[in-house]
């Protein structure tokens, strides 16, 4: 028995595993999707206070409070930075780390470090026209979701915690890299704030050459968007299963 932490990107919840978790679950194994405070179900936490470190907190609160070993940690978009944090932190309680379509951050990065400046102004400009510094959720056409996907996906993003935007990253990347690595790049569509990190990972000097040493990573291509967990969720499953 394996024990699976599912980790959503931005705007999103726990609730984006659903499809995945129903077949992790039927083999026998232990699956915790966790949601972020902030979003979700969690939305009425919603507040300023919120930063990068409270949702590191989050995921390692599951591991510690369930008592978890020898875990799949799947991290999705923005939760990049979450999942890097924690096997920097606890890299021990780790058996495989799974970047879907994430953020893969140098040391120092921000989630936004790798946005145009653009997006960036536009996203930051959003925050400080709310009460509680959050980021509108997206269209989910941009993750390339139609029809009762694209409906299913709309009606619960929320708005997302704004200072988890810019807050920056400090870990050791060949801490990191002494767990097992996953990159599940999504390429139809690709989306354009994961763009930059594509090429990382076919970078040999990435991370000072950590990222292809240590124990090991790999890129596996899936032919979705941004989101496989809800397009792909039975490819995406055998994927975590294989990792486990």
């Amino acid at each position: 028995m394996a024990n699976f932490v599912l980790v959503h990107g931005a705007w999103h919840g726990g609730w984006c595993w659903q499809r995945v978790q129903r077949p992790l679950a039927r083999e026998g194994h232990r699956v915790h999707a966790v949601t972020l405070t902030g979003v979700g179900e969690r939305a009425h936490l919603l507040s300023s206070a919120i930063t990068l470190e409270t949702h590191i907190a989050d995921v390692a609160g599951v591991i510690e409070a369930e008592e978890l070993h020898d875990v799949v940690l799947a991290v999705h978009s923005y939760a990049g930075m979450i999942g890097t944090a924690i096997a920097d932190r606890m890299g021990g309680r780790l058996r495989h780390l799974v970047y879907v379509d994430a953020v893969v951050p140098r040391p120092g990065e921000s989630w936004s470090s790798t946005h145009s400046r653009a997006v960036r102004e536009a996203r930051l400009a959003g925050a400080e026209g709310t009460d509680d510094y959050s980021l509108a959720a997206p269209d989910p056409n941009n993750y390339g979701l139609e029809g009762e996907d694209y409906a299913w996906v709309k009606r619960r993003l929320t708005a997302h915690p704004g200072h988890t935007y810019e807050a920056t990253l400090d870990f050791d990347p060949q801490r990191v890299a002494s767990v097992p690595r996953t990159f599940v790049n999504c390429v139809r569509p690709a989306l354009p704030t994961i763009d930059a990190i594509r090429p990382r990972m076919a970078d040999p000097q990435f991370w000072g050459g950590a990222w292809r040493g240590g124990a090991g990573a790999q890129v596996v291509e899936l032919a979705t968007g941004h989101d496989p967990m809800v397009t792909l969720p039975a490819e995406l499953a055998q994927l975590l299963l294989r990792c486990a």
